[in-house]
C-alpha cells in the first residue's frame, strides 16, 4: 500500500555493464534478478525467518543454463522455477561449501530459462545480517525484538539472491508475526497498520540489495511531519520525536538543493542500543542508534547523513564495495550542506574540521591501497571498504571541487548528476566520465583531470586540500595547548558552552597517551567520567585508559555493555588491549556483554582481543 505518490525520476543514461563484483558468486551478463517476492514466517523462539523467495528473471544469455545465487547459513529446502500461470516444477540445485566471507553459492540448474524462481528456505539463528533480542536486551523489556543489518554482504544470510550492489530489483513481501508485534521494512510503511500479526509490503523502486532491510518489536510510532514518522519502543519514541522533530525541514531543505525526494515517505527507526552502526539509509525507514539521543540536537546530522543517501546511495548507487564513496562521500558532503543549511556554518564547518584532522592523523598510517578512494579490490573486504577515506577524503573531495568551480555552479552540476543517474548503479569510472565532461572541460582552468585523478586514484591527502575555517575550534587548541603546558588549569577550560563537536575536537587531539595527572584534572573539573553522550564518552575512555586512569575502567566497561555500535565501542576495546592487564579486563568485560552485541560486533571485538585487528 502506498500512503503517499512517489516521484518519477527518468533513467537518462544506458545501464553500463561492470567488471565482475569480487564480492559476489552471481553472474548478471548471464541473468539478472529484477523483482522479489518475499512470503516469510518471523519466528524468535526459533530466531528464524523461513518461507519462500521468488526471484523475477531476466535471461541476457541464451546459452546460460545456471542461476547462481549467494547465500550465507541458508538451509535450502527446495527450489522450483514458476511459469507465467504459477505453476510450478522443481529445479535441481547445489549449494557449494562455505567460504568464510561470502558464503556459499547457490547454483540452479535452470536451462529452459524460467521467467520466476521460487526457493524455499530459512535462516539459522546466528545469521549474519540479523540480530535476535530477548525481551532483557531491549529498552522496555517486555517484548523480543529483531532487526537487520544487509550491508555490506549480509543480505544474503537471510535472503537467497545476487548479493551485489551492482544488481538492482523492485520488492514486495508479506511476513507473518505474533500478534502485537510490529513488522517494517525498507518499503513504504503505514503508522496506523493493525498489529494483527500479518504485514504487507511494497517497494516499488529497484534498490540494491544492501538496502533491504526487516524489523519486527514493540514498535510505537510517533509523525514528525506530513511525510515522516519515527518509530521506536514506547518508552524511547517520545524522546526521539523530539530529537528528529526537523526531519520534514531537512527533507525540503535537500529537494531545494538537489531536486524532487522520490521515496515518497522518509521515517526513521530507532533501534535497540546493539545496532552496530551510527544509521543505515535504508529506504522509506532509516534504522538508527538510539545513542544520537542526547536531547539537545547536537547529533542530528546522523539524520542529515542518512536522509543524504536517499539521493547519493539509494538513488545513485555505487557498482562495488570498492566504488563505496560514490555513495559515502557524497552523503558526507550533502549532509554537511543539510547541517550546514538548517543549523548553520559553524556547526557545520566543524563537523567537516572533526573528520578530516582525525583523517590527516590516520591516513598515514594505512596500507598505500587502502588510501585511494577507489583501491584495488584485492585485499579489501566488503566490510573494510566503508573506511574513513571513503567518507572523509571523499566529501572533502567534493567539498574542494565546490571551492574551485563555486557552490552555485557545483550545485547545478550535483543536481544533474542525481538526476542523470537515478536508480542506477555505477562504478568511479562511470562518475568520472561523467564529471570531466560536465564539469572539469565545461569550466576549464578550475580544476585539472590529472588533480581529479589524483584525489581518486592516488594515496593520501592532496597537499594544497583546502580546509574550513573555525574561530571556535582555533579557541580550543590553544587553550589544550596552554592546559597541556601548564599554563591554564583544567577548571579554566572555556568549556561550560562547548557543544558536543567542541568537546570531541578537545578530546581528539590530546595526545595519543596523555599524562595521568592531566585526566585526572580535567575529570575532577568537568566529570566526563559516567557521561551519557557516547560521543564524548567513547574519546574520553579511549585516553584515560590510555593514561593509565583505572579508576575509570568500570565506567568504560558499563559503556563498552550498554553500546553495540562499532565506532563508539572498539575504539575503548582497543584502548584496553594494549596493556596485559586492560585486555584480561576487556575479555572479561567482552564476556558479560557479548550476548547484547550484533554479530558484526562480535566480530570486530573478537578481532582486536586476539591482536588480529587491522589498525584504525
Amino acid at each position: 500500500m502506498r500512503l503517499l505518490p512517489v516521484v518519477a525520476l527518468t533513467m537518462t543514461f544506458p545501464v553500463v555493464a561492470f567488471a565482475a563484483d569480487p564480492h559476489s558468486y552471481a553472474q548478471p551478463d548471464a541473468v539478472r534478478v529484477t523483482h522479489l517476492d518475499l512470503d516469510l514466517k518471523l519466528d524468535f523462539g526459533k530466531r528464524e525467518l523461513a518461507g519462500n523467495a521468488t526471484l523475477k528473471l531476466d535471461w541476457r544469455d541464451a546459452k546460460a543454463k545456471d542461476l547462481v545465487l549467494d547465500t550465507r547459513d541458508l538451509k535450502i529446502a527446495g527450489v522450483e522455477a514458476v511459469d507465467a500461470t504459477g505453476k510450478a516444477s522443481p529445479l535441481k540445485f547445489a549449494l557449494a561449501p562455505r567460504d568464510k566471507e561470502l558464503g556459499s553459492k547457490l547454483t540452479i540448474q535452470a536451462p529452459a530459462h524460467p521467467a520466476s524462481v521460487r526457493i524455499t528456505y530459512a535462516t539459522v539463528p546466528e545469521a549474519s545480517g540479523l540480530q535476535w533480542l530477548t525481551p532483557d536486551q531491549t529498552a522496555d523489556k517486555k517484548q523480543p525484538f529483531m532487526f537487520s543489518q544487509s550491508e555490506s554482504i549480509h543480505a544474503r544470510s537471510w535472503v537467497p539472491l545476487q548479493d551485489s550492489p551492482a544488481i538492482r530489483f523492485t520488492y514486495d513481501a508479506h511476513v507473518t508475526a505474533p500478534k502485537d508485534v510490529r513488522v517494517v521494512m525498507s518499503a513504504i510503511n503505514d503508522a496506523k497498520h493493525p498489529l494483527d500479526g500479518d504485514f504487507r509490503f511494497d517497494q516499488p523502486h529497484p534498490i540494491p540489495s544492501y538496502l533491504l532491510a526487516i524489523a519486527a518489536g514493540d514498535l510505537a510510532v510517533k509523525e514528525t511531519g506530513p511525510r515522516s514518522a519515527v518509530y521506536a519502543e514506547p518508552s524511547v519514541v517520545g524522546k526521539a520525536a523530539h530529537e528528529f522533530e526537523d526531519t520534514e525541514k531537512l527533507i525540503e531543505t535537500t529537494e531545494k538543493l538537489y531536486g524532487p525526494y522520490a521515496w515518497g515517505r522518509y521515517d526513521i527507526l530507532v533501534l535497540p542500543p546493539s545496532f552496530p552502526f551510527g544509521g543505515m539509509e535504508n529506504p522509506n525507514m532509516t534504522f538508527a542508534t538510539p545513542t544520537v539521543l542526547v536531547g539537545d540536537k547536537s547529533l542530528v546530522s546522523l539524520v542529515s547523513h542518512e536522509l543524504a543517501h536517499s539521493w547519493s546511495g539509494n538513488l545513485v548507487t555505487s557498482a562495488a564495495w570498492r566504488d563505496i564513496w560514490l555513495n559515502e562521500g557524497f552523503t558526507t558532503y550533502v549532509q554537511g550542506r543539510i547541517t550546514e543549511a538548517v543549523y548553520g556554518k559553524a556547526l557545520a564547518d566543524e563537523e567537516s574540521l572533526l573528520s578530516a584532522r582525525e583523517l590527516q592523523k590516520t591516513i598515514g598510517k594505512m596500507p598505500e591501497n587502502v588510501q585511494r578512494l577507489t583501491p584495488e579490490p584485492r585485499g579489501v573486504g566488503a566490510d573494510d571498504s566503508l573506511s574513513s577515506v571513503a567518507y572523509d577524503k571523499g566529501s572533502w573531495f567534493l567539498r574542494t571541487l565546490e571551492a574551485r568551480f563555486g557552490r552555485e555552479t557545483f550545485d547545478t552540476y550535483l543536481k544533474g548528476y542525481f538526476a542523470h543517474f537515478a536508480f542506477q548503479s555505477i562504478d568511479t569510472d562511470t562518475m568520472f566520465a561523467y564529471l570531466k565532461a560536465n564539469l572539469l572541460d565545461k569550466y576549464p582552468g578550475k580544476m585539472s583531470e590529472a588533480e581529479a585523478r589524483a584525489w581518486i586514484w592516488q594515496p593520501d591527502i592532496p597537499k594544497d586540500a583546502p580546509l574550513p575555517e573555525s574561530p571556535r575550534f582555533d579557541a580550543i587548541d590553544k587553550e589544550r595547548e596552554a592546559f597541556l603546558a601548564g599554563k591554564l588549569a583544567a577548571d579554566k577550560l572555556d568549556a561550560k558552552s562547548w557543544n558536543t563537536q567542541e568537546w570531541m575536537y578537545f578530546l581528539d587531539r590530546l595526545p595519543d597517551a596523555p599524562p595521568l595527572a592531566k585526566m585526572k584534572e580535567i575529570d575532577a573539573a568537568w566529570h566526563l567520567t559516567g557521561t551519557p553522550n557516547a560521543e564524548i564518552g567513547m574519546r574520553w575512555y579511549a585516553h584515560a585508559i590510555a593514561a593509565g586512569d583505572k579508576d575509570v575502567w568500570t565506567a568504560a566497561a558499563e559503556h563498552m555493555t550498554r553500546i553495540g555500535r562499532l565506532y563508539l565501542t572498539t575504539p575503548v576495546y582497543r584502548a584496553f588491549a594494549r596493556t596485559p592487564e586492560g585486555l584480561a579486563f576487556a575479555k572479561a568485560t567482552y564476556a558479560k556483554a557479548k550476548s547484547g552485541y550484533h554479530p558484526m560486533t562480535q566480530q570486530a571485538v573478537e578481532r582486536i582481543l586476539a591482536g588480529t585487528a587491522k589498525k584504525p
